[in-house]
């Protein structure tokens, strides 16, 4: 049986998906971190590109202890996209060799449990539309963000299908997309 490959971005309405630190404030509530709980529970392996795994790498693993998504990220496997980076990666981490949709093709069809698409951009929007990502979730807060958008102008028409959407309390809505067949 494959495993389920989906992917979460924190998501401005005019469609800034880049730095949500700089932009989500405090429109993060229960449901929320329910979501990221479920999101996070049966994961097992994580995909991540290189620019924000430099910067994760250095941050969670000296983060305060008892946090939730500490204690998930810094011992699940990592799998990093990447063309500069080395073999030998600390954190826990594998440096994808080849292309990666092949590459995380492969992984789903082996054992284990869910597999996260954490970010960045590039590596999001790469998997989606290459059909690897079975879902993708998108948090859209109710603000206008500065940055790098999921999908630009370079993203020809693509048809998706909503799988669910939910209000939240904070204001914000929880979207879940795949690819139209």
């Amino acid at each position: 049986m494959a495993r389920t490959v989906t992917a979460h971005l924190f998501h401005a309405v005019n469609g800034v998906t880049e730095a949500p630190d700089q932009w989500q404030f405090d429109a993060f509530g229960p449901e929320e971190m329910e979501l990221m709980g479920s999101a996070i529970g049966s994961v097992t392996d994580v995909v991540i590109g290189r620019r924000l795994w430099e910067e994760w790498s250095q941050y969670w693993p000296q983060a305060q202890e008892g946090d939730p998504f500490a204690a998930f990220i810094n011992p699940v496997p990592k799998h990093v996209v990447s063309t500069t980076l080395g073999d030998d990666l600390p954190w826990n981490s594998t440096r994808i060799e080849g292309d990666p949709a092949a590459y995380v093709r492969e992984l789903a069809s082996g054992d284990g449990g869910g597999i996260s698409v954490v970010g960045g951009v590039e590596t999001v929007r790469g998997l989606f539309l290459a059909g690897v990502v079975d879902e993708l979730t998108l948090t859209t807060h109710p603000v206008i963000g500065a940055g790098r958008r999921l999908f630009d102008d370079s993203v020809p028409v693509t048809r998706l299908r909503l799988l669910d959407a939910t209000p939240t309390s904070a204001g914000n809505v929880i979207v879940r997309y795949a690819l139209r067949d």
